[in-house]
């Protein structure tokens, strides 16, 4: 059973369709969302969603980010990018943000995913062989797990009792709105400084004529506050709106019995940086595969993983609100190679097996690179999917009997960019695991086998 129908929740349902594990999905909301809020995706979950084979659905839907338009009190504006566009490189075929307004991302990852909406979690109670989950509709499901992707208002972690770690700041607010506008191109994203901090935001969205609108709090209808601004603006159209309020916590634990938080139901972040939805996919996406196998052992791993990664990020996101809160001249730059969360790893984990007595650049816990072959294909081609697989780099002998469900393949010398991108020189195998995470390295085939036993189902 899975509490919320968000991106968090979605990613999650995507991961146990694959596997063949029948679900539930519920969502509290009569309708999907419809609001742009979370639209950055980062390098990271677009690799995510290049395995879920929906990359193509959202680059279509997409588009870099636009460069700002600073609009100076004396007239004259300012042209600068918040982060350079960066060129795809072997081993990152994703290297940009790209901007999708959070609807369409749920959109797009619920095609076929049967939500139930108006159904939301009243309580729960729990035993050694799973979850008793009351609905709001009298409703009464028992189910082997239940994953809370609820939001930060989670009523699956308030009935657990787990602390909500960390502190809102009601001083601390901004006003968000998805408008329809006229009297400016959509070329840029347009930025109107005040004193202290700025005046006002508009933000070109892609596949359509919205825009996003950020400005300070202000009990100013939103037409007048933009004709105060720019009087050559019209607001035509004005949808979501939304008031955001500095909430930065974490929950103490993410799992409980068979039990489950995830996304803002685990961690709530401030918008600067764009990390909070991309985390929360990226929870589901790594959740999702571990309750595939049934193994509790396997399962305890999603905590002792991904709690580590929120703090990570959480405090990544924090610092740069801060910036934002102190009107850094800087507040806006998002040139920092961790935001793009490539070198997010899981090194000296429960799921961790480097046996090299020498590892290169790529260790087990590491993301696992992609890198162009010489048949035409990508190693991405070959890893996508709901199975771990094994990369053979240069390997001289036959390998032991492994499951036949494992996808092998050899990598011989010629294959110069694959050796590259894995930092390689000698016969070596890596055991990907089905979320595409290095979980051996080896030069022993025996510890692949040993692997296999501990992700089994």
């Amino acid at each position: 059973m899975i509490a919320g129908a968000g991106p968090t929740g979605l990613a999650v349902a995507r991961q146990l369709q694959r596997h063949g594990v029948p679900f539930r999905i519920v969502e509290r909301s009569a309708r999907p969302f419809d609001g742009s809020r979370g639209k950055g995706l980062q390098p990271r979950t677009l690799e995510v969603l290049d395995d879920l084979g929906l990359i193509d659905r959202f680059q279509e839907s997409g588009s870099d980010y636009p460069a700002l338009l600073v609009h100076r009190p004396d007239g004259a504006t300012v042209e600068w990018r918040m982060d350079e566009l960066h060129e795809p490189t072997p081993e990152v075929p994703y290297p940009n943000l790209l901007m999708v307004p959070q609807w369409r991302t749920s959109e797009l990852l619920a095609e076929g995913v049967p939500i139930e909406f108006g159904v939301g979690v009243t309580s729960l109670e729990q035993d050694a062989d799973g979850v008793r989950v009351t609905l709001d509709t009298g409703e009464v499901v028992t189910a082997r797990y239940l994953v809370g992707a609820d939001g930060g208002r989670s009523t699956v972690r308030q009935a657990l009792g787990v602390e909500f770690l960390g502190s809102t700041h009601e001083d601390e607010r901004m006003l968000i709105a998805d408008v329809k506008l006229s009297g400016l191109d959509r070329a840029h994203w347009h930025v109107w400084p005040g004193d202290p901090g700025f005046r006002l935001g508009l933000c070109p969205l892609p596949g359509g004529d919205w825009w996003q609108l950020t400005a300070p709090p202000t009990d100013t209808p939103v037409a007048e506050l933009v004709a105060a601004t720019d009087p050559a603006i019209t607001i035509t159209e004005v949808g979501w709106t939304s008031q955001f309020r500095a909430n930065i916590r974490m929950a103490d634990r993410f799992r409980v019995g068979n039990v489950f938080l995830a996304g803002d139901a685990a961690h709530v972040h401030s918008p600067a940086g764009g990390q909070g939805l991309n985390t929360g996919i990226q929870d589901g996406y790594n959740l999702g595969w571990k309750i595939a196998t049934g193994n509790t052992t396997i399962l305890d791993t999603y905590e002792a993983e991904r709690l580590p990664v929120a703090a990570d990020v959480l405090g990544i996101s924090t610092t740069l609100h801060r910036r934002h809160v102190a009107a850094d001249p800087d507040a806006m730059r998002r040139d920092d190679p961790a935001l793009r969360q490539l070198t997010l790893n899981y090194r000296g984990g429960p799921l961790t097996a480097e046996h090299r007595p020498t590892p290169g650049r790529v260790q087990a816990g590491d993301r696992a690179p992609d890198a162009p072959l010489t048949t035409g294909h990508r190693l991405f081609d070959l890893m996508r999917g709901a199975h771990p697989t094994l990369l053979a780099f240069g390997w001289p002998d036959t390998l032991p009997h492994l499951p036949e469900s494992l996808p092998v393949h050899h990598l011989p010398a010629a294959e110069k960019q694959a050796w590259h991108a894995y930092d390689t020189q000698t016969p070596t195998l890596f055991l990907i695991r089905p979320d595409n995470y290095v979980g051996c390295a080896t030069h022993n085939p025996q510890d692949v086998i040993n692997y296999l036993k501990q992700i089994a189902q």
